[in-house]
């Protein structure tokens, strides 16, 4: 019987951290929504201006622009690749939405990495700071990715404001994790260097840690790029335009075709940014030094 008792007639009180939550999204909505009214207007208008700026241009234009780009970043090979893949793109008719998701992946990503950055180098500095970081970014990373997206909706309504600000909440970690490695990664030596000869703490920091760190910090920035690639295609569900609407649209009502052409879009996208940013941390003083040290 006690058994019995122990296996079907006992459990753990309901803890009703879900009512919780939503008490908190509603007082957030009724006390500070002139805040989301201004987030809501800068983001939106952010990213309807730089997709109107790109979708503007002639899509000829925008191939011959990324692929001069990939060429001058990565050398003739992956100019002609980022030429190929940009026509790819135009013959199927998506450079329109890829403009648009590229747009909201600038955005969402320029924003993620002017909170990550600072963010890294301030855990770096402080181990009080970088106790509080950690359980914030460990719950962050395992948060399923769709479950930002509801709060954000109740805050913004739908459209392309609640899929960015989604985004860079879940682009987020990688970039302070990396950063703050980058930063503690940096020779001891070279500190003590820089504060033997009388450099303040903002000098060593911005003279010898940061450019330092640069390839880390370079690494965390090429991650934030890929998941707020990924993170905008989810966003699609809310009503953001582009190529995430498309695959969204396509997975529900089985237009196969549809799907696997937007997809296309967005790999070569994925592709292209992955190989773009990865550059510019090989492109730091630090980064162009290992090569010559492993070339020698």
């Amino acid at each position: 019987m006690r058994e019995l008792f122990l296996a079907d007639g006992w459990h753990v009180p309901r803890i009703p951290v879900g009512d919780w939550f939503a008490s908190i999204v509603d007082w957030l909505t009724n006390n500070i929504g002139p805040f989301f009214d201004f987030v809501d207007t800068v983001v939106k208008g952010a990213v309807n201006g730089l997709a109107s700026g790109l979708t503007w241009l002639p899509s000829l234009v925008l191939v011959v622009i990324f692929a001069a780009l990939g060429w001058w970043a990565r050398g003739w090979r992956f100019g002609a690749g980022s030429l190929i893949g940009f026509a790819l793109v135009d013959g199927l008719s998506e450079m329109h939405s890829a403009m648009e998701t590229l747009a909201q992946v600038l955005v969402a990503g320029l924003v993620a990495v002017l909170i990550a950055v600072p963010t890294g180098i301030a855990a770096a500095r402080n181990e009080s700071v970088s106790r509080v970081v950690k359980p914030v970014l460990d719950f962050m990373q395992t948060l399923p990715s769709f479950v930002y997206l509801i709060p954000v909706v109740v805050f913004f309504s739908i459209g392309p404001v609640p899929g960015v600000v989604a985004t860079v909440v879940f682009a987020l970690p990688p970039g302070v994790r990396l950063t703050e490695l980058g930063i503690r990664q940096v020779d001891p030596e070279m500190v003590e260097a820089g504060e033997a000869f009388g450099s303040p703490p903002r000098r060593i920091l911005t003279e010898i840690q940061i450019p330092l760190a640069m390839p880390s910090i370079m690494a965390g920035i090429n991650q934030i790029i890929m998941l707020s690639l990924s993170m905008v295609v989810i966003s699609g569900m809310v009503g953001a335009p582009g190529l995430g609407a498309e695959v969204y649209a396509a997975v529900t009502s089985l237009k196969i075709g549809q799907g696997f052409e937007a997809g296309i879009g967005v790999v070569v996208l994925a592709i292209y940014l992955d190989r773009l940013t990865s550059t510019l941390g090989a492109r730091s003083a630090v980064g162009r030094a290992r090569r010559r040290t492993a070339a020698a």
